[in-house]
């Protein structure tokens, strides 16, 4: 990944299409490009969580496992847009997968089993990590959708499958550290005020 912007506005995509590291010009809308930018959209959730466990960690130190788990992500979803962009480029690997499944089960042995359905929030930490998770899952149909026509290697969807999977147990812990009980879901006629 060689080249660098030195101009921001080309004009080029003005007419609604953009190009491909391979040359090839494409519609804004065409299914690789809504791939590219929902893993974008994720990309920016993740940072913004990453900031906001920064500040957490004042006050909740132990916070600092999940940033060194979440941190690389952000450079993993960068490789897995440039794998988008350019498909004969191929930079994640199972090890990344694994990193995240080990990190899912050591948690998972802290938080014990999920009994009820949670719902985004008791904090602004816990609720912006259920963004990133949502985004994650969008990530994921996007590239799916993308898959039908133009397959991907399989590690592609299961990195941000798994990395969906962390950012929910990542919720649960963020909770569970800054001492906040989930908020759980309650059916309708549970809860006559609502």
């Amino acid at each position: 990944m060689g080249n660098r912007l030195s101009r921001i506005y080309t004009r080029t995509g003005d007419t609604g299409e953009t190009g491909l590291a391979d040359g090839r010009r494409v519609a804004k809308n065409h299914p690789r490009i809504e791939a590219i930018g929902e893993v974008d959209t994720l990309n920016c959730q993740l940072g913004l969580l990453l900031a906001e466990l920064d500040e957490a960690m004042a006050n909740w130190p132990t916070l600092s496992e999940l940033r060194d788990l979440l941190a690389p992500c952000q450079h993993r979803l960068f490789d897995l847009g440039g794998e988008l962009a350019m498909p004969d480029y191929q930079a994640l690997d199972e090890t990344q997968i694994t990193r995240l499944e080990q990190a899912i089960d050591r948690w998972n042995q802290e938080l014990g089993p999920l009994e009820d359905f949670i719902l985004p929030g008791g904090s602004r930490l816990i609720a912006q990590a259920h963004l990133c998770r949502s985004a994650a899952r969008t990530a994921e149909r996007r590239c799916l959708a993308l898959h039908t026509d133009e397959p991907l290697r399989p590690v592609c969807l299961a990195y941000l499958n798994r990395l969906s999977d962390a950012l929910f147990v990542a919720a649960r812990l963020i909770a569970r550290r800054q001492g906040r009980s989930e908020v759980l879901w309650q059916a309708c006629g549970a809860n006559r005020h609502g």
